[in-house]
């Protein structure tokens, strides 16, 4: 192994791309699962919320595991049942029965977040350098993996097939992961005296960062493509740059993501990266033409790319918590916002148009730059076991 990127270092890396390529071959799976039920847009929907709440309910339990065993043994309890997921999404037989299976579809991959993330800080203070925003840069990598040879699969050999390969493909990666993965120490006494929810603030200020970084992600996702094309009248092939240049910027930065905070801090990297996506998203909601949109809206994805990640570093690292506690904190209520932000988003941009909410979210990422100081604790990373 290259000692710059050492075994623990790769299954952090095999961990994040695993879960990335599940959810991205999920994605061309939606509308053959509403083809073969017969599933209404509501219907559809409900299985979709179904979803995010199973995640919601096994995030904060996974917390209390990672206090009490260290994040290894919740990782791999959740991570050898994610390959599972889609096969029993295609075999699902009616509503109901989908409904149960994407609860559980999501309390999987929901657990196997909050332990990849908890090992990830776990390897942080092992290795003392950040390595989080590279973990999820390979999990849009392993996204953009599933999506792209998922949706080919599935136009050219079905759903059944489609899904079982990508189970196969996700356990070996899996399986690598298992054999070089940190085995890290659960809480000390001091720490795991509480594995519930935290009373102390600054957990949930944390939690805000993770939400305050993943409401725009979501809004530009859900909703710049339909921006450009009725309120800039761009054509449906130039809208969905957009979100391509936006994802792509983010993970190009994701890569980068760490030296960059290696060399200037976490709390100066994420008031910089606040700065950058609050410019990008109001250049795009005050943009003339889609060209110059798009090109805002990749900007906006530089910024936004490490906000997240250095959220949950530093969620991890809270004095006195365990760090499954603050992660699970951290992950819970940046991912409950996803569930309720695009509903919310639509709803309002229907009747004001997006450009105003762009410019809104903008300024809530300027208020996160002025309370950056909050994510000094990313750089904590070296502890007493």
């Amino acid at each position: 192994m290259n000692p710059a990127f050492p075994a623990i270092r790769w299954a952090v890396a095999l961990a994040f791309f695993a879960n990335g390529v599940v959810i991205g071959a999920w994605a061309p799976q939606i509308p053959a699962l509403m083809e073969r039920l017969d599933l209404t847009e509501s219907r559809l929907g409900l299985l979709i919320l179904i979803f995010g709440l199973g995640a919601l309910v096994a995030m904060p339990w996974c917390g209390g595991l990672i206090a009490r065993h260290g994040s290894r043994r919740p990782l791999a309890g959740f991570a050898v049942l994610v390959p599972l997921a889609l096969p029993a999404v295609v075999l699902a037989p009616g509503f109901a029965s989908a409904g149960l299976v994407m609860f559980c579809f999501g309390a999987v991959i929901g657990g196997m977040d909050v332990a990849m993330n908890a090992n990830a800080v776990a390897v942080e203070r092992k290795l003392d350098r950040a390595i989080m925003s590279s973990s999820h840069g390979f999990w849009s990598l392993g996204g953009f993996a599933g999506a792209a040879a998922g949706g080919a699969l599935l136009q050219s050999y079905g759903s059944f097939v489609q899904a079982i390969a990508v189970a196969a493909v996700s356990a070996a990666v899996i399986a690598a992961m298992l054999v070089w993965s940190l085995r890290d120490l659960p809480a000390r006494s001091t720490e795991r005296s509480s594995t519930r929810w935290p009373l102390t603030p600054l957990p949930y200020l944390l939690g805000l960062a993770a939400l305050f970084g993943m409401i725009p992600e979501g809004a530009v996702l859900d909703w710049a493509a339909l921006y450009l094309q009725r309120e800039l009248g761009s054509s449906v092939a130039a809208a969905s740059l957009a979100f391509a240049g936006f994802s792509g910027a983010m993970a190009v930065m994701r890569f980068s993501g760490d030296a960059i905070r290696n060399r200037f801090g976490a709390v100066a990297t994420m008031r910089v990266s606040c700065l950058v996506a609050g410019f990008g998203l109001i250049g795009a909601g005050l943009s003339p033409d889609a060209s110059l949109a798009i090109a805002f809206f990749a900007l906006a994805g530089l910024g936004i790319a490490n906000v997240v990640p250095i959220a949950f570093s530093a969620a991890g690292n809270q004095p006195g918590l365990a760090a499954g506690v603050g992660m699970s904190v951290a992950t819970t209520m940046g991912y409950s916002g996803i569930l309720v932000a695009p509903s919310a988003i639509g709803f309002i941009g229907e009747r004001t148009g997006f450009a105003p909410i762009f410019v809104a979210l903008a300024l809530v990422l300027f208020a996160l730059a002025a309370l950056s100081r909050v994510v000094a604790t990313a750089d904590r990373q070296k502890v007493i076991a």
